[in-house]
C-alpha cells in the first residue's frame, strides 16, 4: 500500500502509506498511531515517554510537572518533586515509585518529566 512517492514507511498499526514525520517520531494521520522509525518494526514491548516524549526506563529520575492531589488524602504532589528510582508498570498509571514525604504512589507518565 506505500506510495511510491513517500519516503516514510507505512503505519506498522493499520499499513496506511500517509505517514508524516513529527519531530523524531512518524504518525498515522488514519489511526493517530505514532511511532519512531529507529525501534525495530513488529516490536511488542511497550514504550513509555514523559511529558517531552523522552523514553523512560526503570531506575530513572523523573520530575513531576504538575501539582498532582493525592487521591483520598488531603496531600499534594508539588510541581517540581523529584523522583528517584521509578519502575515502569502496565496500566492506568503506569509508574511504581516512593515520594519523600508521602509514600508508595503511581503516576501517569504524562505528568513527568526525565531528569
Amino acid at each position: 500500500m506505500a506510495d511510491n512517492h513517500s519516503p516514510n514507511p507505512d503505519c506498522p498499526q493499520c499499513g496506511s502509506a500517509y505517514a508524516y514525520p513529527d519531530g523524531t517520531m512518524l504518525i498515522c494521520p488514519e489511526c493517530a498511531h505514532e511511532w519512531s522509525p529507529a525501534e525495530p518494526a513488529g516490536s511488542d514491548e511497550k514504550v513509555f515517554r514523559d511529558a517531552n516524549g523522552n523514553v523512560l526506563q526503570d531506575g530513572d529520575s523523573v520530575t513531576v510537572i504538575k501539582d498532582l492531589k493525592v487521591k483520598g488524602s488531603s496531600l499534594v504532589v508539588k510541581v517540581g518533586t523529584k523522583v528517584k528510582g521509578i519502575r515502569l508498570v502496565d496500566g492506568d498509571h503506569d509508574i511504581d515509585c516512593k515520594i519523600d514525604g508521602i509514600g508508595p504512589m503511581k503516576l501517569k507518565t504524562e505528568f513527568v518529566k526525565k531528569v
